[in-house]
């Protein structure tokens, strides 16, 4: 590594205990590191929002993009930080989730509806501002922002998919999609 690279990797081993995930490819270009991990640390840890929903706009955002190791990485925080199991499994097979709570369900049609349908209709946003505010939707829309480039990075560089955990998607097999009701990828 150059003198920057053991930098980046020296404050991101010391915030996150290791170098590992996205943050080994992402070194590659180090400008690029520093900046998602400065705007990682911010969705994850630094936002507005409530950590259980901080892990819910991550669990959804790895759903949308299929991202194994991001959703592996912290499917057991989310529900340990409040999310309903059920909720989890719901996310992970593509059905609608339910939750508890008024803000939680605006939540996540909020995320929801922008990651399936890349808009939000106007009730939906009312309802959302009125829970979260301005800075909670651009917060929201910024983890989102944050976590679907991940799940890209994830993606597309093959990062560790853990081999000893069960495949968290009833559609995907290694980095491919498989054909329902057959057991092999789609070509």
């Amino acid at each position: 590594m150059t003198p920057r690279q053991q930098e980046l990797a020296a404050r991101i081993a010391g915030r996150r205990g290791a170098v590992r995930g996205p943050f080994r490819v992402w070194l590659h270009s180090p400008e690029m590191c520093e900046r998602a991990e400065s705007l990682g640390a911010f969705a994850r840890f630094d936002c507005g929002l409530p950590e259980h929903l901080r892990e819910l706009a991550l669990l959804m955002a790895a759903r949308n993009w299929d991202a194994q190791y991001s959703w592996n990485a912290h499917v057991r925080q989310a529900i340990e930080a409040g999310i309903p199991e059920a909720a989890v499994k719901a996310v992970a097979e593509r059905r609608e989730a339910v939750f508890d709570t008024e803000s939680d369900q605006a939540f996540y049609q909020f995320c929801r509806e922008i990651l399936d349908e890349h808009f939000v209709s106007d009730e939906t946003f009312a309802r959302a501002l009125d829970h979260f505010g301005a800075k909670g939707l651009v917060d929201t829309i910024g983890a989102l922002g944050n976590f679907t480039m991940l799940g890209m990075c994830l993606n597309t560089f093959q990062v560790d998919l853990q081999a000893d955990r069960e495949p968290p998607f009833p559609d995907i097999r290694g980095y491919q999609r498989v054909v329902p009701g057959a057991d092999r990828p789609r070509p």
